[in-house]
């Protein structure tokens, strides 16, 4: 059935931002407030990942979604793909678009950009929405290295991720989806990840979100949330400004599949007024 109070999408404007050596395909959706940046994840697109959101998101703010380096509309180049150098793409983008402060919203990979942005840059974000994402290695099931280091392009052969891939990248070919593949079998490999310390640092007010059978161990979810000041008896000293959803029924793959669910969780985190400093 279809929800007859959602808000018909308008034609969205679009673009490409030169960064570092990138021609950034994004959109722009809406009007109004803060902005909110949406961060696909790995092997998605804006349209993926977000297609299903969009028009609630948008309804009452600009929204800007972007496609990191080889994936959707922009082009790959000569470059691992790895959480620092997206992060330094999106701060050429809203440099590029002249947006000085973005609310963040980013799902595994754009959920570790997102959270690279509220430890690195708090100057460019309000609130950060980081979904389905380890601060820390140790926080990550022991399986998903192995599944991701080993992904092959017959592994993934009539998807609509290899259908979408043909149909927008700039190297429609199934030898550059491998590319695309094999960088994100290393991607942030090594990496050290962040300290207790810089997650209690964060400056802006986070929602992690997780599936109840993600990718993410739940107690790393929680470990993330008690750093950020909740786990707490909130009847007697208030709820935090920073919070944790577990989405029921939920994997990593399909993540924010269950739309009602993140709308409602997503759109009421960032319409809360901001704490007082």
């Amino acid at each position: 059935m279809t929800d007859q109070t959602a808000p018909v999408p308008s034609a969205p404007e679009t673009g490409y931002a030169p960064v570092n050596g990138l021609q950034m395909y994004y959109e722009l959706h809406g009007s109004g407030g803060t902005p909110l940046l949406l961060l696909h994840g790995g092997l998605f697109d804006i349209d993926q990942q977000f297609g299903e959101l969009l028009p609630s998101l948008s309804a009452n703010r600009r929204v800007i979604a972007a496609d990191f380096q080889a994936h959707g509309r922009t082009n790959d180049i000569d470059r691992p793909l790895g959480t620092a150098d997206l992060a330094s793409d999106v701060v050429g983008l809203l440099q590029h678009l002249d947006v000085p402060k973005v609310d963040v919203f980013g799902f595994s990979v754009g959920g570790a950009v997102a959270l690279h942005l509220a430890i690195r840059n708090p100057d460019l974000v309000r609130k950060a929405i980081i979904s389905s994402v380890s601060f820390h290695p140790s926080g990550d099931r022991a399986e998903n290295a192995d599944a991701v280091g080993e992904m092959k392009v017959e592994m993934i052969a009539g998807t609509p991720m290899e259908a979408a891939y043909l149909a927008k990248s700039p190297h429609p070919d199934l030898e550059h989806l491998q590319v695309l593949l094999t960088k994100l079998g290393g991607y942030d490999r090594g990496t050290a990840g962040w300290s207790d310390d810089d997650i209690r640092g964060i400056a802006a007010p986070t929602l992690f979100t997780v599936g109840d059978n993600d990718a993410v161990k739940l107690e790393h979810a929680v470990r993330f949330a008690q750093l950020r000041g909740s786990d707490v008896n909130g009847d007697f000293v208030g709820v935090p400004a920073s919070q944790l959803a577990v989405f029921p029924g939920t994997t990593h793959f399909f993540g924010l599949a269950r739309t009602d669910l993140v709308r409602d969780v997503v759109l009421t985190f960032l319409d809360a007024p901001m704490p007082e400093a």
